[in-house]
C-alpha cells in the first residue's frame, strides 16, 4: 500500500464550534473506529464499547435539545458527522443514524414530562435505541402492519406481535415500536416507547448478512408486553404519520452514510491506483482508469451536495421529505456504483479481503434497501411531482 494520505473533505460548517466538533469526530473515527474496523466486521463483532464513547462525547444525541442532553446541532452538520463515522466504519455510522431516528418520536411528538424523564438517558446517558416498524409480512407496505397493542383492565397497552429486519434487534435498550390499535391501514396505528428489558420482549437470532455483519439485524418478539400509558407517544391513531416523519429525517441519515462510505472505496481506490505499477509506471496514469476516478469522485460530491441541501431546507423548517427522498436514492446508488467501481480498479486484490473494496462494495447494497427501498423513494418522488397513483 502507498503511504499516500487522501485528501480530507473539504466540509461546509456554519460556526467554529462544527467545525472544532468534525475535529474530534475524526480524532475518534481514525483513532478508535477504523483500526479495528475489518477485523471486527469480518468477526461479526458489534463495537457497543464505541456507542459508549460516542455517548459519553454527546455524538448520540447531536441533533436534539441540549436542554434533554442533545447537541442542539443543525442537520447540516449532525449528517456531515454521520458521514466522517460511515466512513470509518459504516456499522458504526448507520448504528447512530438508526439511534437518532428511534430518538426521533419521543424527542418530536412526546410530552414535556416525557422528553424530561427519558430523552436525557436516551441522548445522553450511554442508552442504544432501535426503530421497530417492519414486520415479516409488511415491509415496503409499512401501513399493514400486524403487531397489536391492547388496551387492558388497568389502561395499560399490551404488545403482541413480531417486528423483522430490527437494527439493534436484541441489544437495544429502548425500542420506538409502531403498533396497531384501531382500524386497518394507518389510522389504526400507534407509537409506543419499549424498554429494551420488558417483560415479555426477546430478540431472535441475528440475520446472517452479506454484509454489516458487526450490526446486528434480528426479529424482536413482543409477548404480552405490557407498556403503561404514559409511554404512548402521540395521540391514539398517530403512529404511522410519526412513523413518516421519521423515516424523512432517517433518509437523509442513510444518504449521508452512503457517502462517507463511498468516499472511503475512493479514497482506497486513489491509493491502489497511485501506487500499483503496470507496463512501467502507475496505473492511475491510464485514462480509462483516471476518468473512473473521476466519474467515482463526481458522484459523491454531488450526492454529499444533495444530502446537505435537503438538510438546509430542514434546518430552515421548510418542506423535506421529496429532496429527502432524492437524496437516500442517489446517494445509496452512487454507493454501490462508485464501491463496485472501487474492487475493479484493485483487480484481484479488489476481489480479496486483504483489502477494504470488496467489504465496502457488500455493505453498500443493503443501503439501497433499508428505509424505504429505493423503488419505494421512487414512488415517493413522482408523488410529489404528479399526485397519488391513479388520480
Amino acid at each position: 500500500m502507498s503511504d499516500r494520505d487522501p485528501q480530507p473533505v473539504e466540509r461546509q460548517l456554519p460556526t467554529e464550534e462544527a467545525r472544532d466538533l468534525l475535529a474530534l469526530v475524526r480524532d475518534i473515527a481514525q483513532r478508535e473506529i477504523a483500526p479495528k474496523a475489518a477485523e471486527e466486521e469480518d468477526a461479526g463483532r458489534f463495537p457497543r464499547e464505541i456507542f459508549t464513547l460516542l455517548s459519553e462525547a454527546g455524538l448520540l444525541g447531536l441533533p436534539y435539545d441540549s436542554e434533554y442532553g442533545g447537541g442542539d446541532q443543525p442537520y447540516e452538520v449532525y449528517l456531515q458527522v454521520l458521514e466522517e463515522l460511515a466512513a470509518a466504519r459504516l456499522t458504526v455510522g448507520l448504528g447512530v443514524s438508526v439511534h437518532t431516528l428511534a430518538s426521533y418520536a419521543l424527542a418530536t411528538y412526546g410530552t414535556k414530562q416525557q422528553q424530561v424523564e427519558h430523552l436525557p438517558a436516551m441522548l445522553g446517558g450511554g442508552l442504544l435505541g432501535a426503530y421497530c416498524l417492519s414486520e415479516p409480512s409488511s415491509g415496503s407496505d409499512a401501513a399493514s402492519l400486524r403487531t397489536k397493542a391492547v388496551r387492558d383492565a388497568e389502561g395499560s397497552w399490551v404488545i403482541d406481535g413480531t417486528k423483522a429486519w430490527i437494527t439493534h434487534g436484541g441489544i437495544a435498550d429502548f425500542y420506538t415500536v409502531m403498533a396497531r390499535t384501531g382500524e386497518d391501514g394507518p389510522r389504526g396505528i400507534t407509537a409506543f416507547l419499549v424498554p429494551g428489558d420488558a417483560p415479555g420482549l426477546s430478540g431472535a437470532a441475528p440475520e446472517k448478512k452479506m454484509g454489516m455483519k458487526g450490526s446486528p439485524t434480528a426479529q424482536v418478539h413482543f409477548d404480552g408486553v405490557r407498556v403503561p400509558d404514559d409511554r404512548r407517544i402521540g395521540e391514539e391513531g398517530q403512529g404511522f404519520s410519526i412513523a413518516l416523519a421519521a423515516l424523512d429525517s432517517g433518509r437523509l441519515g442513510i444518504a449521508a452514510c452512503a457517502i462517507g462510505l463511498a468516499q472511503a472505496a475512493l479514497d482506497e481506490a486513489v491509493r491502489y491506483a497511485t501506487q500499483r505499477r503496470q507496463f512501467g509506471r502507475a496505473i492511475a496514469d491510464f485514462q480509462g482508469l483516471r476518468f473512473m476516478l473521476a466519474d467515482m469522485a463526481t458522484q459523491i460530491e454531488a450526492g454529499r451536495a444533495l444530502y446537505l441541501a435537503a438538510a438546509r431546507l430542514r434546518d430552515a423548517g421548510r418542506p423535506f421529505a421529496k429532496q429527502a427522498a432524492m437524496a437516500k436514492l442517489h446517494c445509496t446508488d452512487a454507493a454501490m456504483k462508485v464501491t463496485t467501481d472501487a474492487v475493479q480498479i484493485l483487480g484481484g486484490y479488489g476481489y480479496t479481503a486483504d483489502f477494504p473494496a470488496e467489504r465496502y462494495m457488500r455493505e453498500a447494497k443493503v443501503l439501497q434497501i433499508v428505509e424505504g427501498t429505493n423503488q419505494i423513494q421512487r414512488m415517493v418522488i413522482a408523488r410529489h411531482l404528479a399526485g397519488p397513483e391513479g388520480r
